[in-house]
């Protein structure tokens, strides 16, 4: 099954279990249940636009987006981050009523809604989880863990309650539910931020990879280096490398050696300016 498929099923399954939980929460006056709606609310919004962004994705650069349109996974991220900090406040906030004035909870809808949403997140966890390398996939999946392990929170809090007649375990487990949802949602925004104001990817030093390319026959020097993402996964790198006087045809050589090494570390966009005089302001990183 192709990408767009998988993100469709599992679209599908999600927006059954949200519909479910949502019911069964409100008659069964669970905040637990309806904290974890919640978070498949959001599941199913990340999973709506990872399908969109997915589609938008496949269309080829042109005069409008040189670069492609990769981008809009990451505009889908961030507004996703964004909601699931919203809903995790709100979780915080109902809580905190709860504990003041703890409620009951009818444990014979909740609980089986409960494993019925635990069961679909298992199902959708299947269709996402067989190989594949692709990101959209894997950060929609990371957001169908997270909810599996919400689901099974939810099941435990209603065997409590139904054992030791402790109401407030609802609240607490809304805001564990909670927490869990805060911390993946700021996770996105970041990673997401990271990428749009093009600092270095992480797991890349810059001046390592100078080094390693000022050590190749040829190079006298290396500067104006910029080191990017175009989107998760697609690495981009530019710098100006001085060398002797010479023919472009003897640099050639030269240039492939430099892409080779620059792959290896897993840069996929390069661009090489070679320059046989020195700038004026012949520095490291770019002075605009």
């Amino acid at each position: 099954m192709d990408l767009s498929g998988r993100l469709k099923k599992t679209f599908f399954i999600s927006a059954s279990i949200f519909l479910a939980e949502c019911t069964g929460g409100l008659l069964s006056n669970s905040l637990a249940l309806l904290s974890d709606a919640g978070h498949v609310l959001t599941d199913t919004f990340a999973i709506g636009l990872s399908l969109i962004a997915a589609e938008i994705a496949k269309r080829p650069s042109d005069f409008r987006a040189t670069y492609g349109y990769h981008r809009f996974g990451l505009i889908a991220a961030v507004i996703n981050g964004v909601s699931l900090v919203g809903i995790s406040i709100y979780i915080f906030y109902e809580s905190y009523r709860r504990f003041l004035n703890p409620q009951d909870i009818e444990l014979y809808i909740m609980l089986p809604v409960a494993f019925l949403g635990l069961l679909g997140n298992l199902s959708m966890t299947l269709i996402l989880g067989k190989g594949h390398e692709d990101l959209n996939i894997k950060s929609a999946l990371l957001h169908v863990l997270g909810d599996t392990l919400s689901s099974i929170a939810v099941i435990i809090s209603g065997l409590l309650i139904h054992l030791t007649g402790w109401r407030i375990v609802d609240p607490l487990t809304g805001i564990l539910i909670g927490i869990i949802i805060i911390f993946g949602g700021l996770r996105v925004i970041k990673e997401a931020l990271h990428i749009f104001l093009e600092l270095t990817p992480p797991g890349f030093e810059p001046e390592e990879i100078v080094s390693d390319i000022k050590n190749i026959s040829g190079v006298l020097d290396i500067h104006d280096v910029h080191l990017w993402a175009i989107t998760k996964g697609q690495i981009a790198f530019s710098c100006h490398v001085y060398v002797k006087d010479q023919k472009l045809s003897e640099l050639e050589c030269l240039r492939k050696e430099i892409e080779k090494r620059l792959k290896d570390r897993g840069i996929s966009h390069i661009i090489i300016q070679f320059e046989c005089k020195e700038c004026e302001e012949a520095q490291l990183y770019c002075k605009l």
